[in-house]
């Protein structure tokens, strides 16, 4: 495996993508490839995630951005991504595509740090029986550290109307941004709940980023969004921004 320092000659990324197509995996991945592309990576698509159980492929990886929304993961593949990523691989993604991914996967789930639990919808009366049902305005709010992180650096507080990701995570994230539930009448919780929206996590010798919008093609190429997105990606992969 090589050193995965620095802007130089050989990077090589991973994309892998597939699972359910709401999230529009083949889209939204494809938005990103010409990015990384200008950045000096070599791209390779795959998808199924099969290719996690290569060492080969592995070990050559600088930096996966996986997009793969529920679907399953054999353990072989698991153990291929965990031991690339401890070893120095980063891992990057957003939404559905990186944290709701292999729900029946306990290893996984603490690979990620955190995992989608719902996003909660408008209120009855307003629902019109399509994904727009949960599409709700928020915010996403950058934390102290993510007013000064360099991935997130400038950006400020992002509005959204989109999905959003109430997600159950560990103390092991560095929280860069957070979104926060409000209380309804209409829903069951009594107090807000305030979740993280970006992260980043140290995972042995590897970096991994996660960004929870991202629902769709248009929420990436929000200017604020796609900034946050390809930065955590060069970020994982040890990049200079």
């Amino acid at each position: 495996m090589n050193d995965r320092a620095g802007d130089h000659p050989g990077r090589r990324a991973l994309v892998v993508r597939g699972g359910w197509e709401g999230h529009q995996p083949v889209a939204a991945t494809d938005l990103f490839v010409p990015f990384l592309q200008s950045r000096g990576f070599a791209v390779r698509i795959e998808e199924f995630n099969d290719v996690y159980a290569d060492a080969g492929v592995m070990a050559e990886t600088d930096l996966i951005v996986q997009s793969v929304t529920m679907s399953e993961i054999s353990a072989d593949a698991l153990s291929g991504l965990r031991d690339a990523v401890a070893a120095g691989t980063g891992l990057a993604g957003w939404h559905g595509g990186i944290a709701d991914s292999y729900r029946n996967s306990a290893d996984y789930l603490q690979l990620i740090g955190g995992q989608f639990a719902t996003h909660p919808a408008n209120a009855p009366g307003d629902r019109v029986g399509d994904e727009s049902d949960n599409f709700l305005p928020h915010t996403i709010e950058m934390t102290p550290l993510g007013r000064d992180h360099e991935i997130t650096r400038g950006i400020g507080d992002i509005d959204l109307v989109t999905e959003q990701y109430w997600v159950l995570h560990d103390d092991l994230n560095d929280v860069l941004a957070t979104t926060t539930h409000p209380v309804q009448p209409y829903h069951p919780w009594h107090r807000p709940i305030t979740s993280p929206a970006v992260w980043t996590r140290a995972w042995g010798s590897g970096r991994i980023f996660v960004a929870t919008p991202g629902h769709s093609v248009d929420v990436l190429q929000d200017e604020r969004v796609r900034t946050v997105i390809e930065r955590g990606m060069l970020w994982a992969a040890r990049e200079r921004l």
